[in-house]
């Protein structure tokens, strides 16, 4: 027993030559039998008593032998629970689309205003050749497209310029040749973040009629009428002339007391 104390008093401290046990992943404390070691010295060290250290290692026999290099579990300690980390699939991405802060369009359209009200009826059909310029007053868009007429003219919404950013726009339409503007070809549009925006302008051919309401027939059947009140006056002022040149012609006094007009 003497010599076994001597070693375990000239054995350093447990901080000074074994250190902060660590324990490995699965939670276990391992101590290395180091040259000179007994049961009692790794108690010592460790700070277990030898009843727990043969309890931990039932391997040991009675005397406690220990043998250089052996591993002796001296303590367990729950593993630390890890995060787990999330499971990436290989294989096609599923992409969510962030949506774009802007208006899903804004659709402008060129018609023919042929009745000059400045309103897009039903039956005026869009006008291709004219030019749209859409602008956002802060420098934010801008772009430019041309009109054209589609299959389908009467029901054509226009040309449309989609996932612009949201503000205050400003619209220009170019004419083409031949047509003449019923409105202002300016204008101002302030749109915000998932607006869908609709402009109209209207235009007229030169060809036009002043009045384009009236039917073929009515101009013709109103010039006719003018042309027989017209006829009536003719004829009315030759008449009225034929009786101030007979009334006033000369008389001369006849026998029987007759004129005779000259």
């Amino acid at each position: 027993m003497f010599g076994l104390w001597l070693p375990a008093n000239a054995a350093p401290s447990l901080q000074q030559q074994v250190g902060t046990p660590t324990p490995g992943a699965d939670g276990r404390i391992i101590y290395i039998v180091q040259p000179g070691d007994n049961c009692v010295r790794i108690s010592a060290l460790t700070g277990i008593s030898v009843d727990q250290l043969r309890q931990l290692n039932s391997r040991l026999d009675e005397n406690c032998t220990v043998v250089e290099g052996d591993e002796l579990l001296i303590g367990i300690v729950s593993p630390a629970t890890e995060t787990p980390q999330p499971v990436i699939e290989l294989g096609t991405p599923t992409v969510t689309p962030t949506p774009l802060a802007g208006t899903t369009e804004v659709c402008v359209l060129l018609f023919n205003d042929a009745n000059g009200n400045a309103m897009r009826e039903d039956t005026e059909p869009a006008v291709a050749g004219g030019a749209v310029s859409l602008t956002e007053n802060n420098g934010e868009y801008s772009g430019s497209q041309e009109t054209f007429v589609p299959a389908d003219p009467l029901v054509y919404q226009g040309i449309c310029f989609t996932d612009i950013p949201e503000g205050s726009y400003n619209i220009s339409v170019g004419i083409p040749s031949g047509w003449n503007p019923t409105m202002s070809m300016d204008s101002s549009l302030e749109v915000n973040a998932g607006d869908i925006a609709f402009v109209a302008f209207g235009i007229q051919s030169q060809q036009e009629v002043l009045d384009p309401t009236t039917q073929p027939g009515e101009d013709g059947g109103q010039n006719t009428i003018l042309g027989i009140v017209g006829g009536l006056l003719l004829l009315g002022g030759i008449g009225l002339g034929y009786y101030a040149w007979r009334t006033s012609r000369p008389e001369s006094k006849l026998s029987g007391g007759g004129y005779l007009r000259k």
